[in-house]
C-alpha cells in the first residue's frame, strides 16, 4: 500500500507518528479541511502533470490553480494533468491521496509552489485518501525532495 511507503519513508526521517489518519475520507481539499478542521487552503494538494519524459508534480496551496501560461513559461510545456492510471504508475499513490513522498522512479520531477509559503503549516496527503502529515513550507520542500520553488497558480490570497 502507497501509505505504508510513505510511512516508511517518514520513520527514515525520525518522524513515523506524525503521520496521520482519518476514520473519514480526506481525498479532495474540502474533504481533508474537514477533517483536519483547517481551512481549506492549507491542504497541499498534488497536481501531476505529463512532460517528455514522465510527470511533472507541483505541489500547491488548498485554494491556488494552476495558471496555464505561468505553467507553460515555467516549464515550457502546456499544463496537462495525467490521467488516474497513469498518476498511479508514476506516483504509486492512487488519486485522493497522490503526495510527492516516496516516489521510487526518477521519471517525477516535484516542484513546490510560493502559494504554500504564506502558512506556517500545511497539511500534504501521505498516499492514501484518508491520511495527512503537517509540515512547515520548508519541511514540505525537503521531505518532497523539490527541485525549486516555482509561481505557477493563481487565485490564492497572498497573508
Amino acid at each position: 500500500m502507497a501509505i505504508e511507503a510513505v510511512k516508511d519513508y517518514f520513520a527514515q526521517q525520525g518522524r513515523a507518528n506524525d503521520v496521520m489518519e482519518f476514520e473519514v475520507s480526506s481525498a479532495t481539499v474540502e474533504l481533508a479541511a474537514q477533517a483536519l478542521q483547517v481551512i481549506a487552503a492549507r491542504i497541499a494538494k498534488t497536481l501531476s502533470f505529463k512532460n517528455e519524459n514522465g510527470c511533472i508534480l507541483v505541489v500547491t496551496a488548498g485554494d491556488a490553480k494552476v495558471d496555464n501560461r505561468k505553467f507553460k513559461d515555467q516549464f515550457g510545456i502546456k499544463a496537462k494533468m495525467l490521467t488516474p492510471d497513469e498518476v498511479l504508475e508514476f506516483t504509486g499513490h492512487a488519486v485522493g491521496g497522490v503526495c510527492p513522498f516516496a516516489i521510487k522512479t526518477s521519471k517525477v520531477k516535484t516542484y513546490v509552489d510560493v502559494s504554500i509559503k504564506r502558512f506556517d503549516t500545511v497539511f500534504p496527503a501521505c498516499g492514501s485518501s484518508n491520511s495527512a502529515i503537517e509540515l512547515t513550507s520548508d519541511e514540505l520542500y525537503q521531505y518532497a525532495q523539490g527541485l525549486m520553488w516555482v509561481d505557477v497558480c493563481k487565485d490564492w490570497v497572498a497573508s
